[in-house]
């Protein structure tokens, strides 16, 4: 018997039950997938499932697409059967308004045949990239296109398709694309085809097990690492891997798979994404330890899947330089789990943006556990209002993202880290209670002692050794609110001029102090503490210096 997939369970559940007869599938639609049918199972495309293994009922299967016209599937004797076949040109029209209207009049005779008394065939519509038959485009005056896309409407209308023994299949790789009075109907029911999991991985890594032997003879007796570890890449890149390691005769070893998940993924998101493994903890933060206890205990919570007690997300907000960043990357290494950074999903074309963002969200889903940081999420969130050049992506895309960190199915999953100087500049409903649970603040060293324990962790990390009684020399020259970035900068141009120079770990730090001009000054580094003092969830996060500092 074969075993659906739960987005085919779903389309089988919503047929069934009369809910819907017209699907648009969305997202990883481009991916192999396993397909079965009485003879075997193999890898094949999107299209090969719903012929062999969704479809195999139908006795008429067509497919349309703007390149090969209507093609038929399967039951070419019964389509030929038609009457009104013969007023057609062959090949037929394959320009898309006609090529529907010939369907549509097909599925009307169709349903006619048990208004008479006969048996109709079960026909099935294939419309293969939907989004270049019926796109979207902005304020379209084109009636043509309009024509069709309230064609395609009016087939979900009034239960028509299935209570006729009919479905059709509009595949688009985003929903964006597709022309809103098709998307926005509510009788045409939307399935979003993820990324592989592990147990989609699972099943494919074992069907092309026999293909590829040496490729994957370190796991012939377990095949759940591997599926595990490649969880969330595309079944694609991991055949054509395959394909390459068996045609090198190199087998695919434990240790090359952290590593070849996070080119794969990348690969797969064009470079949408940043995937990264962590290699430090929070015992590599300097500091901050009412934060990092806070920390470690909602790391010993998901570890023991008390997902209920955990945030949705953290804010880490402070002055530029405070290790917002390095901060997450070490939660994300505390916990086990990847770090998925945003880049530059924002593009120029109407609609590419929110695509990006939607094959962005598909692969957080199928990744399991992970962290998302975004970077500068004052710019990057977009905004309620927008702005009036950018034709509504702004707020599009705050849309889009707050829907995604508020859903509660994700919680113990995907856990959003936001990191700004600027949080007043956050859409506060972003910042609200089920989205961001819990904001951090982070500050800059307040004290010479401080600042020495700062330096002295990042130059030892550098290479450049300091002794404790090297303070009472160095603190008239520890500067005032000290941040980790500065501190870091100040360790590398100090191993740099002990390197270049030939001196003492404690000269070279000493000549980079008395040479030290801050890159921000102070008066902006208060000016963004205090919006961090303004943040802060917990009174423990800010301590009585903090408040004496800032004059609170």
């Amino acid at each position: 018997m074969t075993t659906f997939p739960h987005w085919a369970s779903e389309i089988i559940g919503q047929y069934e039950s009369r809910a819907a007869g017209c699907f648009i599938l969305h997202g990883n639609i481009t991916d192999r997938m396993l397909v079965s049918n009485e003879k075997e199972t193999r890898l094949g495309r999107l299209h090969d499932f719903l012929v062999e293994s969704l479809l195999p009922r139908f006795e008429v299967v067509l497919s349309y697409d703007v390149g090969h016209g209507i093609q038929i599937e399967r039951g070419g004797d019964i389509f030929s059967e038609w009457p009104s076949l013969k007023n057609y040109s062959s090949p037929l029209p394959a320009k898309p308004l006609t090529a529907i209207r010939i369907l549509t009049h097909y599925l009307t005779y169709c349903r006619n045949l048990k208004a008479v008394g006969a048996k109709p065939p079960r026909v099935a519509i294939i419309f293969r990239q939907a989004d270049l038959v019926c796109p979207a485009l902005p304020h379209s005056l084109n009636y043509d296109l309009n024509a069709l896309a309230s064609l395609l409407r009016s087939w979900a209308v009034d239960a028509q398709l299935q209570d006729s023994g009919q479905a059709a299949f509009l595949i688009t790789g985003q929903l964006n694309a597709l022309h809103p009075m098709v998307t926005q109907s509510p009788r045409i029911a939307k399935v979003e085809i993820p990324v592989p999991g592990q147990v989609e991985m699972a099943n494919a890594l074992h069907v092309l097990a026999p293909t590829y032997p040496l490729a994957l003879q370190n796991f012939s007796q377990d095949i759940a690492l591997p599926a595990e570890r490649l969880a969330g890449a595309s079944l694609s890149s991991v055949e054509s891997l395959l394909k390459r390691r068996e045609y090198e005769k190199r087998p695919l070893e434990a240790r090359d798979l952290s590593d070849l998940k996070k080119r794969l993924v990348e690969s797969d998101c064009d470079d949408l994404i940043e995937f990264i493994e962590p290699d430090r903890n929070l015992d590599d933060v300097f500091g901050f330890d009412e934060v990092k206890t806070w920390l470690r205990q909602d790391i010993t919570l998901w570890n023991k899947g008390e997902a209920k007690a955990l945030p949705m997300g953290y804010l880490f907000c402070g002055p530029v330089g405070t290790g917002k960043t390095y901060l997450a990357e070490c939660l994300a290494g505390e916990a086990g789990v990847p770090v998925v950074t945003l880049k530059n999903f924002r593009d120029k074309w109407i609609g590419s943006t929110e695509a990006n963002l939607e094959r962005i969200f598909a692969l957080l889903h199928a990744l399991g556990r992970c962290i998302v940081f975004v970077d500068e999420a004052d710019q990057t969130l977009g905004s309620r209002q927008g702005g009036s050049d950018d034709s509504g992506v702004s707020s599009r895309v705050y849309s889009m993202m707050a829907q995604e960190m508020s859903d509660t199915r994700n919680r113990g999953k995907i856990l959003w880290v936001l990191a700004s100087s600027r949080p007043d500049m956050i859409e506060v409903d972003l910042k609200r209670p089920g989205r961001i649970d819990v904001k951090i603040p982070l500050f800059p060293t307040i004290s010479a002692v401080e600042g020495f324990g700062l330096l002295r962790a990042l130059c030892k990390k550098h290479r450049v050794p300091l002794e404790k009684d090297s303070f009472s020399e160095l603190e008239p020259l520890i500067p005032n609110l000290l941040t980790p970035g500065s501190a870091e900068a100040l360790a590398v141009k100090s191993y740099r001029i002990m390197t270049a120079e030939e001196i003492e770990p404690l000269a070279a730090v000493k000549l980079c102090l008395e040479d030290y001009l801050p890159s921000v000054s102070e008066e902006i580094l208060r000016f963004q503490m205090q919006l961090a003092v303004d943040e802060a969830t917990e009174k423990s996060f800010v301590s009585q210096e903090i408040h004496e500092i800032l004059e609170i």
